[in-house]
């Protein structure tokens, strides 16, 4: 690199001969230079520019620190009266008492050069939690998810419980129970069941659950081992984590039939709750399996019946092609849902209607069984 008082005599060299009759290219090329960084290195009036390059010599700005003042600095900072207090607070308290060192950002900048920009005070920092393990489903029983809603009782403040576990990849409702509390028993409970009415005691099943006592609770933990059941679990106080089980409450409480005032008994729940289930299952076109019904999905009646829709679809188009201008509606079946992505490598397909991420066949990380982990 040319030092900013090397260019000036290498211009004053090539300004001498040009005045005494040599061509700038002539010049430049005896000293090995080209004319176009001469150009650059020289302005509009013939002022020599400053070197830009990152790793050129500069010269020290006019206002940079001493080490004195940033041993200053530090001092303060290290005493009682300011040890607990962010810079920001620190120069106002400085100015009151009518000392001025240098500026707040100066303050950050020379504690961090000396390692000692850290939290001050007893609050506790800010912790980045692991995001939830991605989980694959490409065939039914091998993701479900579960929670547990209130539905209102017969005055204000009471509540029955609804235990409800979908199947990510059907959209099932392959589990639900209604009690009068929520314990980790009748959670228990409720996935047992599911299990043994499923017939997926003996393959790899993942049940995805948030954070609450009845889904961490001792004779939850011990069924789900006892049944092979692998666990996994939202981050704390994050829904999002578990958009299935929270689209599905929302479709259950926002249907015609919902009753306004709530249910009298529990066994008025149990019946209403036990119609929501076969409406869902059998009669519901759901938009993100191309609405077709959880049941039919489950069941793998969907290939058959949504090639039949494209087959009419096609068969519209030849009878009247002047009223398509593009290719017909989509009716390729969904091959793979994702519980939880991983965002950068998630390559999905889509958006359910339900919040939950759908990816189609061809995606994805290392085959680990049936629910195969996002890499």
């Amino acid at each position: 690199m040319t030092a900013t008082p090397d260019r000036s005599d290498i211009v004053a060299l090539i300004d001498k001969a040009m005045a005494a009759g040599a061509r700038q290219a002539a010049a430049c090329a005896e000293l090995g230079l080209n004319a176009r960084t001469l150009q650059r290195w020289t302005g509009p009036e013939g002022a020599i520019c400053d070197d830009r390059r990152p790793f050129a010599e500069h010269p020290e700005p006019a206002g940079k620190l001493s080490d004195v003042e940033r041993d200053r600095i530090v001092a303060i900072c290290s005493t009682p009266e300011f040890a607990s207090l962010p810079p920001s607070q620190i120069v106002p308290r400085l100015a009151d008492q009518g000392i001025w060192i240098a500026s707040e950002s100066s303050f950050y900048r020379v504690l961090r050069e000396r390692g000692q920009n850290h939290r001050r005070g007893r609050a506790r920092p800010a912790t980045r939690r692991k995001p939830p393990t991605s989980f694959e489903a490409k065939a039914p029983c091998q993701v479900w998810s579960w929670d547990i809603t209130w539905l209102p009782g017969p005055i204000a403040g009471a509540f029955f419980y609804l235990y409800l576990i979908v199947d990510i990849f059907s959209r099932k409702i392959v589990g639900w129970e209604v009690h009068d509390r929520e314990t980790a028993d009748f959670a228990a409970q409720v996935l047992e069941r599911a299990v043994w009415a499923e017939k997926c005691l003996t393959g790899p099943l993942v049940l995805h659950a948030d954070n609450g006592s009845p889904m961490k609770g001792a004779t939850m933990k011990a069924t789900m081992e006892r049944l092979g059941v692998i666990a996994s679990f939202s981050r704390p106080r994050v829904s999002n984590d578990n958009p299935f089980s929270e689209a599905l409450f929302r479709t259950c409480k926002y249907t015609p039939n919902w009753p306004d005032r709530g249910f009298k008994t529990i066994d008025a729940a149990r019946t209403w709750v036990q119609g929501f289930v076969l409406w869902y299952n059998l009669d519901h076109r759901h938009s993100a399996l191309r609405f077709v019904t959880p049941d039919q999905r489950h069941r793998g009646e969907d290939c058959a019946l949504l090639a039949s829709r494209h087959q009419v679809y096609v068969l519209a188009r030849a009878a009247r092609p002047e009223r398509w201008s593009g290719p017909t509606r989509n009716w390729q079946p969904t091959a793979s849902v994702w519980l939880n992505p991983e965002r950068p490598n998630a390559g999905c397909g889509g958006h359910g209607s339900d919040g939950a991420l759908t990816q189609e066949a061809g995606g994805g990380g290392p085959v680990a069984g049936p629910a195969k982990r996002a890499a």
